[in-house]
């Protein structure tokens, strides 16, 4: 683990990780954008929320054991195990032909994605304890671009390949890092200690954590609803679901190239300023998305608020890793495990909303979560501030 060249096959075999994550919270949203997808599934405004919160009971199922394992067994196995799941479960979803089978498929797919997600950001966080948060945007980059590739992979060939070979691809990539995982050595665990539920949860008790943790939960929500409910928001105002794919893709452009910059501007300006910035434009971003029925501007603000949310997950995760880095596996499980009960509460909430009033009016409930996200900023960087002194 020493070895330079070793640390950096190991990190970017934790980027391959990270881009297959980003295809499995992008799949979903891009796919329910296609008329025959929706068709096939026979999904209403209420079935849609369902299906991608399930994606996110899937990552709240697996999410808060992960990180336990690795501490006690280290991150090859987590990564194995991880990678196979989300490999057969594209196949699952591609020959899924109803909306329970796409159910059962939909929390399937959210087990491998959170095995996935938890060991990528703790192995970098181990590996580069000297630049972690920079490491981690860069890290989190290639989420972006995992996510920011199928929407343009269908929204370029959708009226040349089937929605089944389009997810082909994806099986593919994930299977390909299956391959890597089983074949590149890593690290021992950091504690080497037995399996433990309940050693892992006193890391709730630790100064300021379940305030991260409450962040990451209305930011974690808004991303869901963002990268579930763009393309059909747009599809209800007229677009067709081509340009509404591409708008969609601005999200994830915008979230590959503001991690990419943060790798920069952090070294400048810091955590706080970077993480309070990028919340102001976050809710600006939305109310630009919600506000006009111009589809340039709808683009403009979609690209913003992935750019704006983009440093603000990886960040967080780089500060909460320099003070808890003993047990980072359970306490990087915990912070994922209530930002994904926000990412389950907000796309059904967007759900529920947009069947009774209309899904412009479900588009709103970001900007709630925008508004909290500003006010807990403000009262962790206090709370902060008062530890240090």
């Amino acid at each position: 683990m020493s070895a330079e060249p070793h640390r950096e096959r190991l990190f970017w075999s934790a980027c391959a990780g990270m881009f297959c994550f980003g295809i499995v919270l992008a799949l979903l949203g891009t796919l329910f954008g296609l008329p025959e997808v929706r068709q096939r599934l026979g999904l209403d405004a209420v079935r849609q929320g369902t299906l991608l919160s399930l994606l996110f009971v899937g990552l709240l199922i697996t999410t808060p054991l992960v990180g336990p394992i690795i501490d006690a067994l280290g991150h090859k196995i987590v990564l194995v195990v991880s990678s196979a799941m989300v490999a057969a479960t594209f196949v699952a979803f591609m020959l899924a032909n109803s909306f329970h089978a796409a159910a059962v498929a939909s929390v399937m797919l959210g087990l491998g994605g959170g095995g996935l997600n938890t060991s990528t950001n703790a192995l970098v966080s181990d590996l580069y304890v000297e630049d972690r948060g920079p490491k981690l945007n860069l890290l989190g980059m290639f989420f972006g671009v995992g996510a920011l590739f199928i929407p343009l992979l269908t929204a370029t060939i959708s009226k040349t390949f089937t929605d089944g070979q389009i997810i082909a691809f994806a099986v593919a990539l994930a299977g390909a890092c299956f391959l890597v995982y089983v074949v590149l050595p890593f690290p021992p665990p950091r504690e080497g200690h037995g399996f433990s539920i309940s050693e892992s949860l006193r890391v709730a008790r630790y100064p300021g954590v379940l305030l991260f943790a409450a962040m990451l939960f209305f930011e974690s929500g808004n991303e869901a609803v963002i990268g579930g409910w763009t393309s059909t928001y747009i599809g209800s105002l007229g677009a067709s679901p081509q340009i509404a794919t591409w708008i969609l893709s601005g999200y994830w452009a915008g979230l590959m190239v503001g991690r990419l910059a943060a790798t920069h501007l952090l070294r400048r300006v810091g955590n706080w300023p970077l993480i309070f910035g990028c919340a102001a434009g976050a809710f600006l971003g939305y109310a630009l998305l919600v506000s006009t029925g111009s589809l340039a501007w709808i683009a403009a603000g979609v690209f913003i608020v992935g750019l704006a949310y983009s440093p603000i997950y990886p960040t967080a995760l780089g500060m909460v890793g320099d003070r808890y880095s003993r047990f980072a596996g359970s306490v990087f499980s915990l912070l994922f495990t209530l930002a994904i009960v926000g990412g389950i509460v907000f796309p059904w909430g967007t759900g529920r909303i947009s069947q009774s009033m209309g899904i412009r009016a479900g588009m709103f409930l970001p900007i709630a979560g925008s508004v909290f996200i500003c006010l807990l900023l403000v009262v962790l960087r206090k709370s902060t501030a008062a530890a240090s002194q």
